[in-house]
């Protein structure tokens, strides 16, 4: 993070009512919080004058680990799914029924497939996955909505 940006973080929070403010650009970290002393790892204790304190550089927190998901709320969505083969995301990544925004899905509701035949794309790390039918019949439901994220092994389609 640029010096300059800290100055002006400085200048804002001495003209604002905050009492505290915390700034994230990637893996760099700055908290700026009014008067007192700071004490860093590595720096000797410092007395901020205009009663603005600047806590040293540090790594963003890391993100608090979400529970697992609820079994009673998969099984609801298990019985929803209608009857049929399940095409399955074989990676995570992001979900595209079509090559191409201007152009229309691969397949749509109700619409006869082959096996082999090219069902959607899922986009992981700017590689593009050709998600194929491994049976051939009819497409009864499709799962995920276009640009939706997917999970490895979500259910994306019930062929039968």
């Amino acid at each position: 993070m640029d010096i300059r940006k800290i100055k002006k973080l400085i200048e804002l929070l001495e003209e604002s009512s905050l009492s505290e403010i915390e700034i994230v650009e990637g893996k760099e970290s700055v908290r700026l919080s009014r008067g007192g002393v700071i004490a860093s790892p590595g720096l000797a204790q410092t007395t901020i004058p205009a009663d603005v304190q600047a806590a040293a550089w540090s790594a963003p927190a890391p993100a608090p680990a979400t529970p697992p998901a609820a079994p009673l709320l998969e099984e609801a969505q298990e019985e929803s799914i209608p009857e049929g083969e399940l095409v399955r995301a074989p990676m995570v990544g992001t979900f595209y029924d079509s090559p191409s925004p201007e152009t229309e899905a691969f397949v749509s509701l109700g619409q006869q497939v082959s096996a082999g035949e090219t069902m959607c794309i899922i986009e992981a790390m700017k590689m593009f996955n050709q998600i194929e039918a491994e049976v051939s019949g009819t497409v009864v439901a499709i799962l995920v909505e276009n640009g939706q994220p997917v999970e490895f092994d979500q259910s994306l389609f019930v062929i039968r």
